[in-house]
């Protein structure tokens, strides 16, 4: 019995797990402290903000930069490259891997969910829940108030209209727009 998976496990492998676990709660509680000062920084406190990304997700590549405020579950699934720029109020709903590649930049307002639910009721009510991973390749750009939804992997240099919801995986070089978003031509 030692080999059962915890709901941390289960979460980042995709399966149904319950979010109320109290390993859950403690990181998500971690990270909101962290949030919490990090979206309270003065405008000149550039240091300051870049420390307190860099401890809280897995990675926060140099030259990035990120505005406040930010939103997220966890950070520690949340994978930043290098010189992005991520514009003011943007959402990450980390419980499953964010990977946001090298010289993306997103508009504001941006928000990318991993996490879902299932969509039998029953189900639904028990608490159960599930996410799934978003990557984000090098070069995109995602113009504000986008959302991405759950599993999905949009290519690089790819750009994305403001106020598209995302919700299937687009190719690399193309502009797409829309609710929901689809492909208008290649770039």
């Amino acid at each position: 019995m030692g080999d059962a998976k915890s709901q941390k496990e289960k979460m980042l492998a995709g399966e149904f797990y319950v979010a109320d676990d109290p390993e859950l709660i403690a990181a998500h509680l971690r990270a909101q402290a962290i949030l919490a000062r990090f979206n309270a920084t003065a405008a000149d406190a550039s240091e300051e903000r870049r420390a307190l990304l860099t401890d809280l997700f897995a990675r926060f590549g140099e030259g990035s930069v990120l505005k406040p405020s930010l939103r997220c579950d966890y950070g520690f699934n949340v994978s930043i490259g290098e010189r992005v720029f991520i514009n003011f109020d943007c959402v990450l709903l980390d419980c499953n891997r964010i990977d946001i590649g090298n010289e993306v930049q997103f508009a504001p307002g941006v928000h990318i969910y991993t996490a879902t639910h299932p969509l039998d009721a029953k189900q639904r009510r028990s608490g159960l829940e599930f996410a799934l991973p978003v990557v984000i390749g090098d070069g995109a750009w995602l113009g504000g108030g986008a959302i991405v939804c759950p599993g999905v992997t949009i290519g690089e240099n790819t750009v994305v209209g403001a106020g598209s919801v995302v919700v299937r995986d687009l190719p690399a070089n193309v502009l797409a727009v829309g609710n929901p978003c689809r492909v208008v031509r290649q770039l």
